[in-house]
């Protein structure tokens, strides 16, 4: 350069550099006309060392600025051999500690890029990274305006020629290259400028910035290149869709909204793509259709046409008609297979690849995250959620894996605090288990084509939708999209070279291999299921058991057997405070009974014995539950069968006595066992009998209870039979409430059947007899008043049937009176003399070999003495605990209080029941509070 060049670049007043520039300008000029290329590059060189690079000398570094500006636009479109020296000093003055030196720095490479236009492409890294410091860090205003002026002009640049533009130094020759970038020719041949893998990496190491102004500035950057049609920045999504999601937590409303923004434009932009991949097949084969009815079509009209000819025409000949028919009906064929065939070329995004799992590993991955700060993460699950729900309609199929994964981390979000996170959760839940139930639909209908035609919705999905509680969207899951997977299995697998063949007919259709249903990983979406009993949401604990139910019907035999650690969850999930789960819980233990082995279903009763004794909690809140809904789901008589072996065995006497009380009392008046209760009524058959006995030898530990057996299977002799051994036995407290409580049910509409069968008193006289000895056990109550008031209405029927049936004068009345007294006393010799029939038809199986009668009897008398010694040894430490007095005043109070006032109100006969030990003032309460809860023990504090 001339000395008053250098020295006018060198000087601190701008207008003298500027003059010093301009003198520059001229100078290159006349070397690039002398093509004195040497000296050009000399002069670049010199401006780069000795004024760019003067770190100490903050003039000539503003010199040397805008000495390589004026350079630039000089050169003109030959700047590209340059820019390798130019570009670096001024992007190292974007660091510089001077603010103006930074300034100066944007405004020369605005000045260079202006100029270069598309081959600062090529230096396109540097460029952005320094933008993104100068943007984030700078404080000067000056600085960031001159920034901002760069970055859009840069933007500019990547919009125009991004996609297509070749720099000229990667073509051998200037002219061919020019060319080349001009009509687009070089892309087969040469890279572009700019390059997204190039730039990927960058992306991905900025993209984790906290500074609001880096993330807005790298939002506006990513908007641009997705809005560039050939970049296809969809494709790279997964490299910086995680740093993206963090934006949505920043606390610059700015920035959420324009990532709000961008990601919003991303999933439509997968959507689009999915549906024209979709959509090809069809368009497709929809054209094939098309094209064969204007076939059949033009066939069908060609007579028409003749006739309208001739008629038209008349002089024409009929040849020549159908010569010119011919032609032209030739001509719009030919056309339209040649639009059809243009059409069926490409389709804008149908070749473009989306990776789904990668973007469903980033989006599962942020609904792992801790929620400690919620209203931070609120936006990035919420959104991911949406997401995620969109996929089901983009791509279900490669949700599969995420399964156990997406329950583990959605059930608990079901119960958010933030309603709106709760309810994005249920939705995704609702398109979850919406989809898993179609995938059961498709394989039910792949192996029966014909059952499954005319069908309606899926029974799983129905089930889902009951079970979890939560309203439901309609879903085309099983519908449009899974024919589409199943009928186009090779829409994206297809080779380049064949996408243009032709359109398959109908029959090679029928005859493809459709593409296989994916997988589940049933064990380990069961694991994740199990381990959300522990949420203490309810929600999540019912959608967890409704989740399990629908997989076991789905695949009963690889889930939810006996072995694994899934039965003892369950079982321990019937102490669950929520009736819901506790209702779904059984539900699906029936379901799993259902379709094992009897050594599952008798293993699933000894552990519900077993947690009921340990739990007596439970057995008192939930056990007449847990019993009812087993019976509605299983059989009734294979659950009280097996629960009745278990019982008869059991060493613990005051658990089997307290089980078996619970089990009568649901027996009697629950409405789901009338079927049972009918069976029991008909002990004649061999069925029945083993029925009866197998629950009588059971019943046993429980006195009342087998006599309310004997009573619903009109086994009056032996009910009677019973009654004389009562009075062998205590009676104590719990005694006394039974048979309260009994003599309450028989009022009920179970037991219409017994009050009318009072009425045929030659038919069942052990009936009598039967309730005339509970009327002697009972204290003077108002169950006393109630079973003596209903046998005083029958009275003199009976009466009738026990009096001789000779004329008596009336002298002799006291004689017959005494008679008659002698009759009902002497019950052996009268009873066989007036219960024929009731034996031949109740009691006949005994001469048959049916049921052992007496040895029932000694059953119960066995069992029944094992009970007292048992209570009288648990008793031992407990009778020197309270002395005799205190026993005599405890008891009476007690049973006064217990079996008395039954109907909530005083019985006729109450007050006589008082003993005198009784405080005044104190009040009854009903005989049926607490019933079951004191079975075998309230008899523990008698002498």
């Amino acid at each position: 350069m001339d000395p008053n060049i250098t020295k006018a670049l060198s000087d601190k007043l701008y207008d003298k550099r500027k003059s010093g520039a301009l003198e520059l300008e001229a100078l290159i000029r006349d070397c690039l006309v002398a093509q004195d290329h040497a000296k050009i590059q000399k002069i670049v060189l010199q401006l780069c060392h000795e004024y760019a690079y003067a770190v100490h000398q903050p003039h000539a570094r503003n010199g040397g600025l805008i000495g390589l500006a004026a350079a630039s636009i000089a050169l003109g479109p030959e700047v590209a051999r340059y820019l390798e020296e130019i570009v670096p000093p001024v992007l190292a003055c974007f660091s510089d500690q001077d603010a103006r030196v930074r300034y100066y720095a944007c405004e020369s490479m605005y000045n260079i890029a202006k100029v270069a236009k598309g081959e600062i492409l090529v230096y396109f890294n540097h460029v952005f990274d320094a933008l993104c410091k100068v943007l984030a860090a700078d404080s000067e205003l000056s600085v960031k305006n001159g920034a901002e002026l760069l970055d859009r002009l840069v933007k500019d640049i990547v919009a125009e020629s991004a996609a297509s533009y070749v720099s000229i130094l990667h073509t051998p020759h200037e002219g061919e290259a020019t060319e080349g970038a001009a009509s687009g020719h070089a892309l087969a041949d040469f890279p572009t400028a700019f390059s997204l893998e190039r730039f990927l990496p960058l992306l991905e190491e900025r993209i984790n910035v906290l500074n609001p102004f880096t993330r807005t500035f790298l939002v506006s950057w990513i908007t641009l290149l997705d809005s560039i049609p050939d970049l296809e920045l969809v494709t790279h999504l997964p490299r910086f869709l995680r740093g993206l999601f963090k934006f949505l937590s920043d606390p610059n409303q700015d920035v959420k909204t324009a990532t709000h923004r961008i990601l919003e434009r991303f999933l439509n932009e997968i959507k689009s793509i999915a549906g024209v991949k979709r959509g090809v097949p069809d368009s497709r084969k929809s054209g094939g259709d098309d094209g064969a009815k204007r076939s059949n079509s033009s066939l069908r009209s060609a007579p028409e046409d003749e006739s309208d000819a001739s008629s038209l025409f008349p002089g024409t000949p009929a040849d020549e008609q159908d010569d010119e028919s011919a032609v032209t009906g030739s001509a719009d064929v030919d056309e339209d297979d040649k639009s059809t065939r243009v059409e069926d070329d490409w389709i804008p995004g149908q070749d473009v690849h989306v990776d789904h799992p990668k973007i469903l590993e980033v989006l599962v991955s942020f609904l792992g995250e801790p929620r400690d700060e919620k209203e931070a993460q609120k936006e990035i699950q919420l959104t991911a959620l949406r997401w995620i729900d969109s996929f089901f309609q983009i791509c279900p199929e490669d949700i599969m894996p995420f399964v156990p994964r997406l329950l583990t981390h959605v059930l608990p979000m079901m119960s958010h605090d933030i309603d709106q996170v709760r309810i994005a959760a249920n939705k995704v839940n609702t398109s979850l288990m919406d989809y898993i139930a179609s995938l059961s639909e498709e394989n039910y209908r792949l192996d029966n084509p014909l059952d499954a035609v005319g069908q309606g919705p899926s029974p799983l999905a129905a089930l889902g939708r009951d079970l979890t509680g939560v309203e439901r969207r309609d879903s085309n899951l099983s519908g449009r999209l899974l024919r589409t997977a199943i009928k186009d299995p090779n829409t994206d697998q297809r080779p380049a070279d064949q996408k243009n063949s032709r359109t398959p007919t109908p029959a090679e259709e029928r005859a493809s291999t459709p593409r296989p249903l994916p997988e589940l990983d049933y064990q380990g979406a069961v694991n994740a299921l199990t381990l959300q009993f522990l949420n203490e949401h309810e929600a999540t604990r019912v959608a967890a058991i409704a989740w399990l139910i629908m997989l076991h019907r789905m695949a009963p035999g690889k889930i939810l057997s006996v072995e694994d650690g899934t039965f003892p969850a369950l079982l321990k999930t019937l102490s669950d405070p929520s009736e819901a789960v506790v209702t779904r819980d059984l539900l699906l233990l029936s379901q799993i009974s259902k379709n094992s082995d009897d050594s599952y279903f008798t293993s699933f009763m000894v552990n519900l014995l077993k947690l009921f004794c340990t739990d007596r909690r439970l057995l008192e809140t939930r056990g007449n539950l847990i019993i009812r809904q087993l019976c509605v789901t299983l059989s009734a008589e294979r659950i009280y069968r097996t629960l009745a072996d278990c019982l008869e065995k059991d060493e613990d006497v005051e658990f089997a006595s307290i089980m078996v009380q619970n089990l009568n009392n649901n027996l009697i008046t629950a409405p789901e066992l009338a079927d049972l209760r009918k069976r029991l009524r008909n002990i004649d058959s061999r069925d029945g009998q083993s029925f009866f006995v197998t629950l009588f030898k059971s019943w046993c530990h429980n006195a009342v209870a087998t006599f309310s057996l004997c009573l619903l299977a009109q086994a009056y002799e032996q009910a009677y039979n019973l009654l004389q051994i009562f009075a062998d036995l205590e009676m104590t407290v719990n005694t006394l409430i039974q048979i309260d409580k009994l003599v309450q049910l028989l009022e009920s509409p179970v037991f219409t059947y017994l009050r009318m069968q009072l009425l045929e008193p030659e038919k069942y006289p052990h009936l009598y007899k039967c309730l005339y000895g509970l009327l002697m056990l009972l204290p003077q109550s108002s169950a006393f008043a109630a079973l003596k008031n209903r046998l005083n209405s029958v009275s003199a029927i009976g009466y009738l049937h026990i009096a001789p049936r000779t004329y008596v004068p009336n002298s002799n009345l006291n004689h017959l009176r005494q008679k008659s007294s002698d009759v009902g006393s002497s019950s052996n010799a009268q009873g066989a003399a007036v219960s024929s029939f009731e034996r031949s038809n109740r009691l006949k199986a005994r001469e048959e070999g049916g049921v052992k009668w007496s040895e029932l009897l000694d059953k119960f008398k066995t069992t029944q003495e094992r009970a007292r010694r048992a209570q009288r040894q648990s008793n031992h430490g407990e009778e020197f605990a309270t002395s005799p007095v205190q026993e005599r005043e405890k008891i009476p109070p007690e049973v006064l209080q217990k079996s008395g006032n039954i109907r909530g109100g005083p019985g006729p006969v109450a007050a006589r029941a008082v003993p005198p030990q009784v405080t005044p003032g104190h009040k009854a309460r009903a005989s049926l509070t607490n019933f079951g809860r004191f079975g075998g023990v309230a008899g523990r504090k008698k002498k």
